[in-house]
């Protein structure tokens, strides 16, 4: 057999290589219409470009996926930025998508891109230059155009949610030639007619249809409002430049509406609710309060000087009865005692003695008065005074008997 042979394997390795050497096929643009676009449990999406020459396979693997700005569909009309090269397994060369867009809005999307970065970094999507919503607005102001379904939407929720909040409509042009400048005055008008705060926005539509809220004139006009500004453009899944630049994005004018008109229902629902609590916690209060009182009077009646008088009175009284009964005993103990005296002193008297039969005898000696306590003393017809209880006896003594006076002690 003549010449090399190689393994596929080989051979496929060869022709990836080749595929990696080509500069122009490692970042390449197909344009084509999506077909047989697969997005698989891993997160990757396997589809297929085609025209009418022919097709070619592609995968985009979960990794890139923030290139895709948008869900892919059959038939899609779509400009893939990407990488050509050999799948060497299956022998089959495909494209490795990293960016996808919708055709026609490459260079608006490049456009795009550029002044978001730019804007971006001059700080003008920080959240410190957001300003707050007021939350109960009663000047609404619209920057959109006079007719069409967003301005109706607007109206309608907020004559629905309070019929008393002003609407100040500053119709616009917010597309085609001359759109961007029309909003920019529209603002400004807004800003200087004093509204609490402003909706700048419109219905959906294609990228070219809402370009003019990616201008860079209507995103500084937006940044340099002092008023507060909702952006409400297009639908949900529409992002403009002015819903960075805002300080509030609505995702339709219908959602600005309820962002921006507080509902009058809601608000009376919220005040019930607080006349309800503020009751229940005067109730509260009060019968705190009460208590407090009937206890404050608790102890103002105990420390009141009627009270405290009525309690020394009463004291007083206590105390006079007891010192009245002390003194009654005092006086009962004194006059026992007295009489108890008077007994013992009647005992000891000696004209109580003589009362009861006995007799004092004295005699004279040396000219004074002696008495006579023994026989001792007395002489034969010495003269002795007998002291009776009626008188006194002048006797002489005859003669004494110291015997006759032992049977009278016995």
């Amino acid at each position: 057999m003549a010449g090399n042979v190689y393994t596929v394997r080989q051979v496929n390795a060869y022709i990836r290589n080749m595929f990696a050497q080509d500069f122009m096929l490692n970042r390449i643009y197909v344009r084509g219409e999506v077909s047989n676009c697969k997005y698989h449990t891993s997160g990757h999406i396997y589809f297929s470009l085609k025209d009418e020459s022919g097709t070619i396979a592609c995968v985009m693997f979960a990794g890139q996926r923030g290139g895709l700005s948008f869900r892919m569909a059959e038939g899609q009309q779509v400009i893939v930025l990407g990488s050509v090269s050999v799948y060497e397994r299956g022998g089959t060369y495909q494209l490795y998508a990293k960016q996808i867009r919708l055709d026609g809005e490459g260079v608006l999307y490049e456009r795009f891109q550029a002044l978001k970065k730019e804007l971006e970094e001059m700080g003008m999507f920080a959240p410190d230059y957001k300003k707050p919503i007021p939350r109960f607005a009663m000047r609404v102001g619209v920057v959109t155009a006079s007719t069409g379904a967003a301005v109706r939407d607007i109206m309608n929720i907020s004559r629905r949610r309070n019929p008393y909040v002003q609407l100040v409509l500053c119709p616009a042009q917010v597309q085609g030639e001359g759109a961007k400048e029309s909003i920019v005055r529209g603002i400004r008008a807004l800003e200087r007619a004093g509204v609490d705060v402003m909706i700048v926005g419109r219905g959906g539509g294609s990228i070219e249809d809402l370009w003019a809220f990616n201008e860079e004139e209507v995103a500084r006009a937006i940044f340099d409002c002092t008023v507060p500004v909702i952006s409400a453009v297009g639908h949900e899944t529409d992002t403009t430049i002015a819903d960075y630049v805002a300080d509030l994005r609505a995702p339709t004018p219908s959602a600005a509406a309820e962002l921006a008109v507080w509902d009058l229902r809601l608000f009376d629902q919220h005040l019930r609710e607080c006349a309800l609590k503020m009751n229940r916690q005067m109730d509260r209060l009060l019968q705190v309060n009460r208590l407090l009182v009937q206890k404050y009077e608790t102890r103002l009646a105990y420390l009141h000087p009627e009270s405290k008088l009525r309690e020394r009175k009463q004291m007083l009284a206590e105390l006079e009865d007891a010192m009245r009964r002390a003194m009654g005993q005092k006086v009962r103990n004194a006059r026992q005692a007295l009489a108890l005296s008077i007994e013992k002193m009647r005992g000891l008297s000696p004209a109580g003695k003589l009362n009861q039969g006995w007799a004092y005898v004295e005699r004279e000696k040396d000219g004074a008065p002696e008495a006579v306590r023994s026989i001792r003393q007395a002489k034969t017809d010495e003269e002795l005074r007998i002291y009776v209880a009626d008188g006194v006896i002048r006797a002489k003594v005859l003669e004494t008997d110291r015997e006759g006076g032992a049977a009278w002690q016995r």
